[in-house]
């Protein structure tokens, strides 16, 4: 069954190179994070799938990679810099800092339960500031993203231009944003560095609430395809007094974390409210002349925008199970192939130099297709264990019998079944197994 307890995700991504506490060895630095060799190869995973659904898949939807600096001037056409912020209160006992809105009870600390201690509460924004340029001010001031979707509303008649769409399609993007969380927590859930996956999807306006249906329930799929059980899944509706000022209708897709329902992705219905502010701000037109109806108008957007640190950890939580194999107990990651960090582990029986150059031509040639681990470690049965515990799919055992009969044995890591397949055909089985 899926984890229940959110350290056992937590010490597995230690004990297995997923996920390690960032600096470390100087003591830590709160809620940031590091992605060891496993943890970087699945955020790829997820990155890559993403955007094959998003764009690979589709003729609409094109890609982008924009800058993470940007002046003053776009976040104040957005907005940021006047809303972007959280309700901050001191406890004047204990002097720690709390979000207002995310207080139990707003009376009471939670750190030293100290009664009508908190200050009163004040707007904190969230965005980090910098300089760019050898003297601090004399208009040097630049921010770092708090979200990848400014990039995109700016680059829309760049990208309108040079790509000859015209909507609705949209504009995708991955990459990092920053937010000075007043309180991180719940292991990458919530982060002050973390990374997105954006589209913003430009309609004609009267198409707008079609394509925001469409939309709320295309991305609902997308994590159910990729193997979180459609229970552990809801897709909720904000009410009025969460809306963004922004939108016009905001949802949720939401997984069932340990520790109560939160946000995997949001999707909103942004009106013309981007574009109407980047024009109004830059004195640039951004609009669209629809020639086969002689009409002009700025699009309406719709945003699905999901994290891809909260949907690793939702695939690990959904993919965690423990059963039994032979007697033994043993932890498995029951991930789907696509985000699994290795698809194939190659296993030679023995460490002995007669099995080591068959095993490393088998690594070689599935490595030309696959991300592969090669792994002659301890017996071959802790090695199925290992490879079960990072969710690796399949293994190819070698054996001494490879050496005379050609073939290698393919074991699944859910059923732990085994079949015996000829050398030559290796790879042909193993991309009908994984459907890639």
């Amino acid at each position: 069954m899926p984890a229940t307890d959110l350290d056992q995700i937590v010490n597995l991504c230690k004990r297995r190179g997923f996920v390690y506490p960032s600096a470390e060895i100087y003591g830590g630095f709160r809620s940031s994070y590091d992605y060891g060799p496993l943890g970087s190869l699945m955020l790829r995973n997820v990155r890559e799938a993403w955007i094959r659904t998003m764009v690979q898949q589709r003729d609409d939807v094109l890609l982008i990679d924009a800058a993470i600096l940007a002046p003053p001037a776009v976040f104040e056409a957005s907005g940021h810099l006047a809303n972007f912020s959280d309700p901050l209160v001191d406890c004047t006992k204990c002097k720690q800092r709390f979000r207002e809105d995310h207080l139990t009870d707003p009376n009471v600390c939670p750190n030293c339960g100290a009664v009508g201690s908190f200050t009163e509460a004040r707007a904190f924004n969230l965005m980090f500031k910098t300089y760019a340029g050898p003297v601090e001010g004399l208009g040097a001031e630049v921010y770092m993203r708090p979200e990848t979707a400014q990039g995109m509303f700016v680059n829309f008649v760049n990208v309108l231009q040079t790509s000859r769409k015209k909507p609705p399609f949209g504009i995708a993007q991955v990459g990092k944003s920053f937010r000075n969380e007043i309180t991180p927590g719940n292991f990458i859930f919530r982060t002050r560095e973390f990374e997105q996956m954006e589209c913003e999807f430009f309609v004609p306006p009267a198409e707008s609430a079609q394509w925001y249906e469409y939309w709320c329930n295309a991305r609902f799929q997308w994590y159910v395809d990729l193997g979180i059980p459609a229970d552990m899944l809801r897709l909720r509706a904000h009410d009025a007094d969460e809306l963004s000022h922004y939108s016009a209708g905001t949802s949720d897709v939401e997984f069932m974390y340990p520790w109560g329902w939160g946000e995997l992705e949001g999707i909103a219905q942004r009106t013309d409210y981007d574009l109407k502010q980047h024009a109004q701000h830059s004195g640039q037109k951004l609009d669209f002349f629809d020639q086969a109806t002689n009409e002009r108008y700025v699009p309406y957007v719709i945003e699905p925008a999901a994290g891809v640190n909260r949907a690793m950890a939702a695939f690990l939580l959904a993919a965690y199970d423990e059963d039994e194999v032979g007697g033994e107990a043993r932890t498995i990651l029951r991930l789907h192939p696509r985000l699994a960090p290795y698809k194939v582990a190659v296993l030679p029986l023995s460490k002995k130099d007669t099995l080591t150059p068959l095993a490393r031509e088998i690594f070689r040639g599935l490595g030309e297709r696959y991300m592969v681990d090669y792994d002659d470690t301890q017996s071959i049965g802790k090695r199925y264990r290992r490879q079960d515990e990072i969710g690796t799919p399949l293994c190819v055992t070698v054996d001494f019998d490879s050496l005379e009969d050609g073939a290698a044995t393919i074991r699944e890591r859910d059923t732990t079944t085994q079949v015996r397949v000829p050398i030559a055909d290796l790879e042909t089985e193993i991309r009908a197994r994984l459907g890639f």
